[in-house]
């Protein structure tokens, strides 16, 4: 009797290395599948942010050019102002040299046409400063807008350009430890364990407490229950088909 139960105990020792290096193996193999998902993931998202930036200067520059264009066309307004001012100085000099009545209508009628757009010239430079205004100030706060989000972007993308070209190392560095690791797993165990991970996904191995599995959330038999505890040989759940083993929570506590 103490021999059965002797080698009850060296099975139960055995078994539990066995789950533990399914544990470790399940936890390096999810670790190797988030850094693939990387190796997609994060050049898409360099890339969005490469895109954003992009729109962020094209926000910059046409906010910039915005109020050039602006200045442009009150520079513009001031000349064509100064050249009706010019032509009018040019025909109230000519009124001192008219001969006929015809004549001096046609100066005056010729003075008042300019004096008329004059003012409306002058009206539209006043609303164009007003317009010069307004833009600069809008355009300041935008720029301010932009340059925050233009800082927050640079750093994002940094930061996700360090973690693309550190997983390169990281995934040769648990490659290396997965084959260690599997090198130490039964081959029937670990060929159940790629079949169910194969067919389940990423968790093959999962833990029961209070006769519930964690994979699949259902009761485990009361019967099974009571040999899973025992930890006498490896087990699946008869619901979900995932490698069982039972977790003393209390033993945490």
């Amino acid at each position: 009797m103490h021999f059965f139960y002797a080698h009850r105990s060296e099975r139960g020792r055995l078994l539990k290395e066995q789950i533990l290096l399914l544990i470790e193996l399940q936890e390096i193999t999810l670790e190797i599948d988030n850094l693939t998902a990387g190796r997609v993931d994060l050049p898409q998202k360099i890339s969005r942010l490469g895109e954003e930036l992009e729109s962020i200067e094209r926000e910059l520059n046409e906010n910039e050019q915005r109020v050039e264009m602006l200045k442009a066309d009150h520079k513009a307004k001031e000349t064509a102002l100064k050249n009706n001012i010019e032509s009018a100085r040019k025909a109230k000099g000519r009124l001192l040299e008219v001969k006929t009545n015809k004549e001096y209508e046609a100066i005056l009628k010729e003075l008042d046409s300019i004096h008329e757009k004059n003012g409306a010239v002058e009206d539209e430079i006043i609303q164009m400063l007003e317009a010069i205004d307004r833009a600069g100030e809008n355009s300041q706060v935008k720029n301010g807008e932009a340059a925050g989000r233009r800082s927050t972007c640079k750093a994002e993308r940094q930061k996700l350009q360090k973690e693309l070209s550190s997983i390169g190392s990281e995934h040769e560095t648990m490659m290396k430890k997965m084959d260690m690791v599997r090198s130490k797993t039964k081959a029937g165990v670990l060929k159940k364990f790629d079949i169910i991970k194969n067919r389940k996904g990423a968790r093959a191995v999962v833990p029961v407490w209070k006769a519930v599995c964690s994979g699949c959330h259902m009761n485990i038999p009361p019967q099974m229950y009571n040999e899973l505890q025992r930890n006498d040989k490896l087990m699946l759940c008869p619901h979900c088909e995932r490698i069982i083993y039972w977790e003393d929570r209390n033993a945490d506590a």
